[in-house]
């Protein structure tokens, strides 16, 4: 019996999946002021498998381990560099086993080396992230230092003017952990919307032609289709885009509005062909300039595949 952990952050100090000792769960508590939704939930369920059945091995397969790829320039933010010696405070992006699964599924699907291939691969669903893989390495991506950076999600504001959080915590008095609260749950696409945290709700109202649902997800759709012409930039082109997780994998009408903002690029989406959820597919037309793929995401399997490497 193995055991294979799925764990968010671990900061500057982990950057492969690694077999799970006391250092380890050391670093979890360390950076849980980064992931608090995450990491304090994963410490959780390692002491709960070490209870069942001690002595078993355990692997740590990281989020952020995938993207320690990306070159410096790209990670340090511009604030006083004292910050980034003294806390460690860089972009380290999350989601990256499910970026590394798809993009390595590419690669098979294609009978492509995947060191030739630039790939965008966009992890749509109640957390989203978008990520340029280039040559099999993550050289971008859109969360930053903590899970709430990027492109908008369901509850998450992603990227905002940093004004706005001094200025409303003034305003309406709000403490750090309030104003933290409110960017994690009570933000996002449904706060655009006003409606339900479901993207399925929200795309049913925008398309029964609520004017708040509308605006909610074609903010949304504008924000993945302008990370993906900005990580053009970043490999120097694109040849492959990839919808996965839950709104990726089932979105019909998202995906399409989202292809339809990157006709400048070439890409071409058969419309036809776009009609699946949670299949295999490529959905681009033959001539697309960008081959557009839905791959579901098998973050289990990645692990699984991690644990079984690092224990044998």
């Amino acid at each position: 019996m193995l055991f294979g952990h799925r764990l968010v952050h671990g900061g500057e100090k982990i950057a492969e999946s690694v077999v799970i000792d006391e250092n380890v769960i050391e670093v979890l508590k360390e950076y849980t002021d980064l992931a608090p939704l995450h990491n304090p939930a994963c410490i959780l369920g390692i002491e709960a498998c070490k209870n069942v059945m001690p002595n078993k091995p355990m692997v740590g397969v990281f989020d952020t381990a995938f993207h320690h790829s990306i070159p410096k320039e790209r990670y340090i933010y511009p604030i006083p560099y004292e910050y980034y010696k003294k806390y460690s405070i860089r972009k380290y992006g999350f989601h990256g086993t499910s970026h590394m699964f798809v993009s390595q599924r590419l690669a098979e699907i294609e009978n492509k080396p995947i060191e030739e291939m630039k790939i965008v691969t966009c992890h749509l669903g109640q957390g989203s992230s978008i990520c340029a893989i280039k040559g099999g390495k993550s050289v971008d991506t859109s969360m930053g230092l903590t899970p709430l950076g990027g492109i908008p999600m369901v509850t998450r504001s992603g990227d905002l003017d940093p004004s706005i959080l001094l200025y409303l915590m003034k305003k309406e008095k709000l403490s750090a952990e309030e104003m933290e609260n409110i960017l994690n749950k009570q933000s996002g696409i449904q706060a655009i919307s006003g409606l339900v945290p479901d993207f399925r709700e929200i795309e049913i109202a925008s398309q029964q032609g609520e004017e708040r649902a509308k605006i909610a997800i074609e903010n949304f759709e504008y924000a993945v289709a302008s990370y993906i012409a900005k990580y053009a930039v970043a490999m120097n082109g694109v040849d492959y885009i990839v919808f996965t997780g839950g709104v990726g994998e089932n979105q019909v009408n998202i995906r399409k509005g989202i292809c339809e903002q990157l006709k400048f690029m070439g890409v071409d989406i058969d419309l036809d062909a776009n009609q699946i959820r949670s299949e295999e597919k490529l959905i681009s037309k033959s001539d697309s300039k960008i081959k557009v793929y839905v791959i579901p995401t098998n973050e289990e399997l990645m692990i699984a595949k991690e644990t079984e490497r690092l224990v044998k």
